[in-house]
């Protein structure tokens, strides 16, 4: 029996729900008397549903976000239908904003708009004590990192064994960028050190070796990231102290792993690369840091119109710098249409990131998330959005809707092709000859590949891989020896047991 049920669906399992441990962990005397469950999109809300209902519960809090309502709104439904008395709460980023017209307000008795670590406390003791509150929408004041109750002993061994383990050293962001939900309130509030790294000391003891910070700019205070990043830099070198007293967290005593396991995401911001940030992310050690880079155009105009403090001069410089100084893993962000971008300009930014050889480069279709700045430009460009999520662009005076659906194809191949290491050799070949454009050469790549598989998603490598090689050959002019070559030895690293044998066919 539980009294407080925490449940969302998250985009796939991998990903522990971060949110709902620190909803749990600041339940104070309520957490004992609560359960966590996690489903994933293909959890059927029915199914979800009857797991949430079997301990009984008076009160459900739910996590909604971009990519989860239509399983949020189907749960609700099945849950309002099964348990009439069952108080429903809705949180999340994404019904925190023009929370009035969203189509999940009218299903839950209660919204909270907002970090709702202690404001969720609030509701449950009142709910539970028969004095629920009047007003359905509740705003949460965002908490000071002191007053909260620290969520990480609540990842389970498990969770650490096969999941990334979500970590926070600050929250909030400093910058004005008008597509992002984290430039609605901005300022940045950080978690004191000294509560943080002990957690963290923990949780290595235990197992955890996948990390991923959730800070929106890692890299702005240069001693504080300093302090957490020795702290994985003394682990991942072998030098990590004992600890004081035994780490028994969730019934587990562990002892640390080969440190060469344990890989640390941060999403850092090219514009603070500063002279010291510089001199720490040299020392990094090799496979340590993964490091997300947010450039999303080169373009200065296009930045100072959507409110993003970032010159070309210095974003090309931070990846330069990462790529042939240090030994992180790159990964970089662009992002399809924006205000004043055509098809052209974004091909140009396409062309010069691949130049810069980041390891990963994810193409994003522009988002109107709710409570963002972006729709201001709606009527100077002609703009229209998909009203479902995630609301992605459609078209604009620049970009017609036939073209936007190509550069969403486009993304998703790029994602099959580019980003998962499976074509390193192969893939360069395309943009080999002098003056080729990466972009342009992807593009007719594309035209090839949406006729011949009708989708852009769960193709089988080997017909992926024949595909590049009759494109290469027939549609380049390129040696079929030359990349069947290539095509071996990237098939070889992805693990294959047994090669095609039209790679031997002359």
């Amino acid at each position: 029996m539980s009294a407080i049920v925490l449940a969302t669906f998250s985009a796939r399992y991998q990903h522990a729900a971060f949110g709902l441990r620190y909803l749990q962990a600041n339940l104070g005397e309520l957490q004992a008397d609560s359960a966590l469950l996690e489903f994933d999109l293909q959890t059927a809300p029915a199914l979800a549903a009857a797991k949430i209902l079997a301990p009984a519960p008076r009160l459900v809090g739910l996590g909604a976000y971009i990519w989860n309502i239509p399983q949020t709104a189907a749960l609700l439904a099945a849950l309002r239908r099964a348990a009439p008395q069952l108080t429903l709460v809705l949180g999340g980023p994404e019904i925190s904003y023009a929370t009035e017209t969203h189509p999940l307000t009218p299903l839950a008795d209660y919204v909270i708009c907002g970090e709702a670590d202690l404001t969720f406390a609030a509701l449950c003791r009142a709910v539970l004590a028969g004095a629920p509150p009047r007003e359905k929408i509740v705003h949460a004041p965002p908490p000071a990192p002191a007053q909260l109750a620290l969520p990480y002993a609540l990842y389970t061994d498990h969770d650490l064994a096969t999941r990334f383990t979500y970590l926070e050293a600050s929250r909030g962001c400093p910058f004005g960028c008008e597509y992002c939900v984290s430039a609605i309130e901005r300022g940045v509030r950080r978690f004191e050190l000294a509560a943080l790294l002990p957690e963290f000391e923990r949780l290595l003891a235990r197992g955890m070796r996948r990390i991923k910070f959730v800070d929106r700019t890692f890299n702005l205070d240069a001693d504080f990231g300093r302090a957490v990043l020795e702290f994985f830099y003394s682990y991942a070198a072998g030098r990590a102290p004992p600890p004081a007293e035994p780490l028994a967290v969730n019934g587990s005593a562990g002892r640390l792993a080969p440190p060469s396991e344990l890989q640390v995401h941060l999403e850092i911001t090219p514009s603070c690369l500063t002279p010291p940030w510089r001199e720490l992310l040299r020392r990094a050690p090799p496979g340590l840091l993964r490091l997300e880079v947010g450039v999303q155009t080169f373009s200065e105009e296009i930045n100072a119109r959507i409110g993003r403090q970032q010159t070309a001069a210095a974003a090309e410089d931070a990846l330069r710098f990462l790529r042939q100084e240090t030994h992180a893993l790159i990964h970089a962000d662009l992002i399809a249409g924006l205000p004043g971008q055509t098809l052209e300009s974004f091909a140009a930014d396409f062309d010069r990131m691949i130049h810069l050889q980041p390891h990963e480069l994810q193409v994003g279709i522009l988002k109107r998330l709710r409570g963002t700045a972006i729709a201001r430009h709606d009527a100077e460009w002609d703009v229209r959005w998909n009203p479902e999520p995630p609301y992605e662009l459609v078209a604009n005076q620049l970009l017609d809707a036939a073209t936007v659906e190509k550069l969403k194809r486009f993304s998703r191949f790029w994602e099959l092709l580019g980003n998962r290491g499976r074509f390193e050799n192969t893939l360069p070949l395309l943009w080999s000859g002098p003056g080729d454009s990466p972009f342009s050469r992807v593009w007719k790549l594309c035209d090839h590949l949406f006729p011949r598989f009708g989708k852009t998603h769960s193709i089988p490598l080997f017909e992926l891989a024949y595909a590049l090689l009759e494109h290469l050959v027939a549609g380049c002019g390129l040696e079929r020896a030359r990349v069947a070559a290539a095509l071996r030895t990237d098939l070889a690293r992805s693990g294959a047991l047994h090669l095609p044998n039209w790679l031997d066919t002359p």
